[in-house]
């Protein structure tokens, strides 16, 4: 079960009560889970998505352990451009899609 990270920025106050109940927050927008199942993680993605739709508010960027990408970490994110982990000759860079 990996580490999992969101990290929100400009929301409403919902998000913080929702994540709260799953996650620890520890910075203001940062939140962590140390062994979130990935059923879990998309139950969670979806609600936050599912939100974001209706809202169109803030951005919100989702982060976690993921051995078949590149870097062994996957990102998804809402409400900023999406972004990518690639390998450049084994430095690892966050690209723009």
């Amino acid at each position: 079960m990996p580490l999992t990270i969101i990290v929100t920025r400009d929301v409403q106050a919902r998000y913080r009560g929702f994540l709260t109940s799953v996650m620890l927050e520890i910075s203001p927008g940062v939140y962590v889970a140390p062994d979130m199942t990935a059923g879990v993680r998309g139950r969670v993605w979806g609600v936050v998505c599912d939100w974001w739709e209706s809202l169109r508010q803030g951005s919100l960027t989702l982060v976690w352990r993921d051995t078949s990408a590149a870097g062994n970490l996957r990102i998804e994110t809402l409400g900023s451009p999406p972004k990518a982990i690639v390998d450049a000759d084994g430095i690892l860079l966050v690209k723009r899609k």
